[in-house]
């Protein structure tokens, strides 16, 4: 038998073993969905709602990485009728239990089908190691949703949108400039990761010295890491809360460390985000391209909110007759994740049917 048969046959006969060895055999190109353990019982921190029905799915994006999400579908929807569509995600640190859930439950008794998703390496979804964060595959997370959207049978393709909280506005106006399979966009109560990261708040530390300083400590922490075998953590919303905590922090502790918005698999209201996960923040700008976008986007922020600086320059950087700024007076950041009396969804809900049709 010659040598290449021979290898031909242990290929084959090693992939009937493992399924990675599958897509070795399929050279590479076999989706593979990989079996995750998901919650069957309703553990979010809001109520569910009987104008809709509610499963778990899942979904994989072009990294291989297999993403857990909430679907949730208004209730009574005739058979054969595609609904447009939304993906939601965010806050940064946080799960689909928590404030994502929350607005894809609303917009779903609005008329939307929708899916509230856990981002790559966090809660229910796929990806090793844990608490990783990277503006690339986060982004990218956004456009797999829209992949597993648009092969729905109940979904209009052509009626596709997404919306990010907190840091995943950023993550999503990044999406919209890649990907014109994404009709509408909405960026609530957004954080710009990368900006604040690199400049610290209010662009403080804006400076080549303070960027030099946060390489060299994440550098040293992956040579730390390494030789540990372990990532370190940088720790959740502080506890106990020192007294002379900013405003902004107390109103952290107040949605992730209490009853209100604690959920036992957020970084937020746990340990945090792996200390390295910072490090592609530093160089990577996620908005350089909101120029672009051709479809529109709104921009969602409370006037009262410390991060609303970084929402105006979002606006800002949109061109075109297409955006909008949509300013709640007296909210705080933290009030758009969950106060039912501050979130304009029905404001939402009008933007997304106007431009999903």
């Amino acid at each position: 038998m010659n040598i290449k048969k021979l290898m031909t046959m242990s290929v084959i006969a090693i992939a009937s073993a493992t399924p990675v060895a599958a897509q070795i055999a399929d050279n590479g190109t076999a989706m593979v969905i990989e079996k995750l353990n998901l919650t069957e019982e309703w553990d979010k921190t809001f109520p569910k709602s009987e104008k809709v029905s509610h499963r778990k799915v899942t979904f994989v994006n072009r990294y291989g990485m297999t993403l857990a999400a909430d679907m949730y579908v208004p209730a009574n929807v005739p058979a054969g009728v595609r609904l447009p569509a939304i993906a939601v995600s965010g806050p940064f640190g946080a799960v689909k239990e928590q404030a994502s859930g929350l607005y894809a439950q609303q917009l779903a008794e609005r008329g939307f089908l929708t899916i509230a998703f856990d981002p790559s390496f966090t809660g229910e979804s796929g990806g090793m190691p844990r608490r990783v964060a990277s503006p690339d595959i986060n982004t990218e997370d956004f456009c797999a949703a829209v992949d597993f959207l648009s092969n729905e049978p109940n979904v209009d393709p052509e009626a596709i949108g997404i919306l990010g909280i907190c840091g995943f506005g950023g993550f999503a106006i990044s999406a919209a400039a890649n990907d014109p399979r994404i009709h509408a966009t909405v960026a609530s109560t957004m954080y710009d990761i990368d900006r604040c990261t690199a400049n610290g708040y209010f662009d403080a530390n804006d400076n080549a010295e303070s960027r030099d300083r946060m390489r060299a400590a994440m550098a040293a922490q992956r040579t730390a890491d390494y030789r540990n075998r372990s990532y370190r953590r940088a720790g959740g919303v502080v506890d106990p809360l020192p007294d002379d905590a900013p405003q902004f922090v107390k109103d952290y502790y107040a949605y992730y460390k209490t009853p209100r918005g604690y959920h036992k698999r957020s970084g937020n209201s746990n340990d945090g985000w792996n200390v390295s996960s910072s490090l592609p923040f530093i160089n990577f700008s996620l908005l350089d391209r909101a120029g672009e976008i051709k479809s529109p986007v709104m921009v969602v922020h409370g006037d009262r909110a410390h991060s609303f600086y970084m929402g105006k320059t979002a606006y800002a950087k949109l061109q075109g007759d297409n955006k909008e700024l949509l300013v709640v007076h007296g909210a705080n950041h933290t009030d758009l994740y969950d106060r039912l009396d501050k979130i304009p969804f029905d404001r939402l809900a009008e933007f997304f049917h106007k431009n999903l049709k």
